[in-house]
């Protein structure tokens, strides 16, 4: 991608010129993942809450078939109350081509936002590999872009929807390192613990900034996957998460759902099931990742 055909906004230049903190920020989650006008709201709040701790944010999207890393004001108005596709690497030539406007996925936002210069992301969860893969081939494109793209990611792990399993064997298969915060658990998005262990764990964002520092000496491409679980007093109760996962699913069968139809249909119904809890767990989860992000940008930004 030429330097003309992605937009970086003045405030983000100036903050990598400068070597100062910038994180960066999905437009998918705002667009397709939150109800609106939460998702408005919430979008603002990512920003303010990167602001606040001293850190620039850069939130990602096309826009007229541009992509921009940092939006003003009206560009997040857009990815939140526009109809705009999810849009993931494959998708930006074309967006381009057509002057189009998306969201963009994890994939497409740690590709946007590390060729900007941008050493650290917050996102909400991981895609994976989906359940039945075996047969459809369903995996997502977060887990081969982060394989060659030098960009930190905080999530909550992925989504119980998929199979963490497989996700967490691709990760290791294409050498994308995964530590834990704080914890040696995999979290499983609204949930703290997936059942997975992980073999490594950090305790501080400097922790994380010396490995991505050390990442870079050794020349390697690929991106790190910081493991933050959600809180403890906002994790969703893992019996009624764990009920009403087990509906969504069997619903879904009987529906006779396969492929790309079966995941956006349990994410739906979860959120109907459970009255709305799991969205308030997603808030709370994004909101923490940004925190963390944040503090690892700075730790980034103050090394020498």
């Amino acid at each position: 991608m030429s330097p003309s055909s992605l937009m970086v906004s003045p405030e983000v230049a100036d903050a990598l010129a400068d070597g100062r903190p910038v994180v960066a920020l999905e437009s998918t989650i705002i667009s397709h993942g939150l109800p609106r006008p939460r998702n408005h709201a919430a979008a603002r709040e990512f920003e303010r809450l990167l602001r606040e701790r001293g850190v620039v944010p850069a939130t990602v999207a096309v826009l007229d078939g541009i992509p921009r890393v940092g939006l003003d004001a009206e560009g997040v108005r857009r990815i939140a109350e526009d109809a705009l596709v999810k849009a993931s690497v494959r998708d930006l030539p074309i967006l381009a081509a057509r002057g189009a406007s998306g969201a963009t996925t994890v994939a497409a936002t740690a590709h946007l936002a590390a060729r900007a210069g941008v050493r650290v992301f917050a996102t909400g969860g991981l895609g994976g590999v989906h359940r039945g893969a075996a047969e459809t081939f369903d995996e997502s494109a977060d887990i081969p872009t982060l394989a060659s793209t030098p960009i930190t990611v905080v999530s909550a792990g992925v989504k119980s929807v998929l199979d963490i399993a497989a996700t967490l064997e691709r990760l290791e298969s294409l050498s994308v390192p995964v530590v834990g915060y704080g914890t040696t658990r995999f979290p499983a998005f609204w949930l703290r613990d997936s059942g997975h262990e992980l073999d490594w764990a950090v305790e501080s964002a400097a922790e994380v900034a010396a490995i991505m520092a050390a990442r870079d000496e050794a020349g390697s491409s690929s991106g790190i996957v910081v493991a933050n679980p959600v809180p403890v007093a906002d994790e969703w109760e893992p019996a009624e998460h764990d009920r009403v996962l087990a509906q969504a699913l069997a619903e879904a069968d009987a529906a006779g759902l396969r492929g790309k139809a079966v995941t956006p249909f349990l994410l739906g119904r979860i959120v109907e099931l459970s009255e709305g809890r799991s969205l308030e767990v997603n808030l709370d989860l994004a909101r923490n990742n940004v925190r963390v992000a944040a503090d690892i940008a700075t730790a980034w930004a103050a090394r020498p």
